[in-house]
């Protein structure tokens, strides 16, 4: 099912048309999303990734890490397209997941840079936003955080119920400014707007 989003253009509503496409036609292979989420793949994993585009306001640098399929790093770099308001570079370990994401910036004519490296390996990006949608905890995130967000960027974390328990866990090893916002696709989750990262 396709869904019309408010407020864009025609052309970035194709693109991410075709790349929910994309997605479905190189599943299969690689697994880019669960089986059980390619029917709701509109609900769950594209107005998931464009509520966390929503939050920022950034200008320069934008850094999805772990971007998997593409979620939220290459709907942000759909989005950005109608301002160009700011780099898109998307990080990813696994090759195949990688050929996939630029193929589809190649075939939709998107602005946006795959690094084919592993995220503590990868050269510090100095970031002013850092993305990044199921890939580890929090206290892990504050890691790969210090690393790549330059001291004052932003931090954009979607996380499920449990999002409190690892905010409590995360405690334990960093000082952070932190705001929930609630998600607008699951009662339960929030998006995490993460400031002000250095270790406790």
């Amino acid at each position: 099912m396709t869904m019309q989003l408010p407020n864009v253009s025609r052309e970035t509503q194709d693109r991410l048309e075709g790349y929910a496409a994309l997605i479905r036609k190189w599943n299969p292979k690689i697994n880019l999303v669960s089986k059980s989420s390619i029917e709701t793949l509109w609900e769950r994993h594209i107005l998931d990734s464009v509520q966390v585009f929503q939050l920022s306001d950034a200008k320069g640098h934008w850094l999805d890490i772990g971007s998997g399929g593409g979620f939220p790093g290459m709907v942000v770099a759909i989005l950005n397209m109608e301002e160009r308001s700011f780099r898109v570079s998307l990080v990813e370990s696994d090759q195949r997941k990688c050929a996939f994401l630029r193929t589809v910036a190649r075939e939709l004519d998107i602005e946006a840079e795959v690094f084919n490296e592993r995220i503590e390996q990868l050269e510090p990006q100095n970031a002013d936003v850092l993305s990044a949608r199921a890939l580890s905890s929090l206290t892990q995130l504050m890691e790969f955080s210090v690393r790549h967000l330059n001291p004052t960027g932003l931090a954009l974390f979607p996380k499920g119920g449990s999002w409190r328990a690892e905010e409590e866990e995360a405690r334990k090893n960093w000082d952070f400014a932190l705001q929930a916002v609630p998600s607008k696709t699951n009662p339960e989750a929030a998006v995490l707007m993460i400031k002000d990262i250095v270790r406790a």
